[in-house]
């Protein structure tokens, strides 16, 4: 699929700033006062920046309002109550920290449980989808949560989690892509299924019209097999191996803010062959499969 700026930073910035959300519900680090306003500040920045930008890949954004109607049927829908949810129970944690110095720990975790949740549902919007078999695993879901807990424990400075979580997203980044490669082909989609041509072997005469169209433009998107092989190593060696090496070593200042700065790089890294590499079914009609 095409790899729009707007969807990778949304799912990039979110899963940061809910993350580091999730930390601080769980009263990880032990903050209050101007420290904590400092941490909300940043998580706030990342989670809502994410999700407007969000907002630029709606063909009419002034409708986006539509999409809260929909919880029932829809992930979208569901995310976004997720979202405002975590993001109101979030801001009255914040403020017993910030302005009482206090620290109610049942709204905390609350507020942890819906970020992380919210994290869950912004998974889903593409866990769901079969017409993109890469997608279509557990998996999908396993690597936002894992990054998302991974880079908030990253900001939150909790080295004990980071390192292994860093790790753990590592490994399951690996494993998406290792399973993602041969989803297209274990879905049993072809060329005859895709349209609805059954007899005998069916092959690409010609393309179904000459010029673009919206489906071609943001369903087939081909990245070649160097390219991404290429990114692949260097996603996984900015977003895990390097943060964890910067953690391993004696603390400073410059090193922990190069730990982030990989590890953000890397998930925005990864984020592109995300929907890069997706094929969406469609393609099969198309020929480009």
């Amino acid at each position: 699929m095409h790899p729009a700026k707007s969807v990778i930073l949304f799912t990039t910035l979110s899963g940061l700033g809910f993350g580091l959300l999730v930390w601080l519900g769980l009263g990880l680090p032990d903050v209050t006062g101007w420290v904590a306003f400092v941490f909300f500040v940043l998580a706030y920045l990342l989670a809502v920046g994410g999700l407007v930008s969000s907002t630029f890949h709606l063909g009419h954004p002034e409708r986006g309002l539509k999409a809260f109607s929909q919880w029932r049927t829809s992930w979208l829908s569901r995310e976004g109550w997720a979202s405002v949810t975590a993001l109101v129970v979030m801001a009255a944690y914040g403020a017993g920290l910030v302005f009482f110095d206090s620290r109610w720990p049942l709204l905390g975790w609350l507020g942890a449980a819906l970020s992380l949740g919210t994290v869950f549902t912004t998974s889903m919007i593409y866990t769901q989808l079969k017409s993109v078999p890469r997608w279509h695993m557990a998996l999908t879901s396993a690597l936002f949560l894992s990054l998302s807990l991974a880079g908030g424990a990253l900001l939150a400075g909790q080295t004990r989690w980071a390192i292994p979580l860093l790790i753990l997203a590592g490994l399951v980044q690996v494993a998406h892509w290792a399973r993602g490669d041969s989803a297209l082909a274990r879905s049993g989609t072809t060329m005859a299924s895709a349209t609805g041509l059954t007899g005998g072997t069916v092959r690409a005469f010609e393309p179904p019209h000459t010029g673009r169209n919206y489906l071609l433009r943001e369903m087939v998107y081909v990245v070649g097999r160097k390219h991404a092989a290429k990114l692949r190593v260097l996603a996984i060696l900015l977003m895990a191996v390097v943060p964890a090496i910067c953690l391993l070593l004696p603390f400073s200042h410059l090193l922990a803010a190069l730990a982030v700065l990989c590890h953000l790089l890397g998930v925005a890294t990864s984020r592109w062959l995300f929907f890069a590499e997706a094929e969406h079914v469609v393609g099969l009609y198309y020929g480009k499969r």
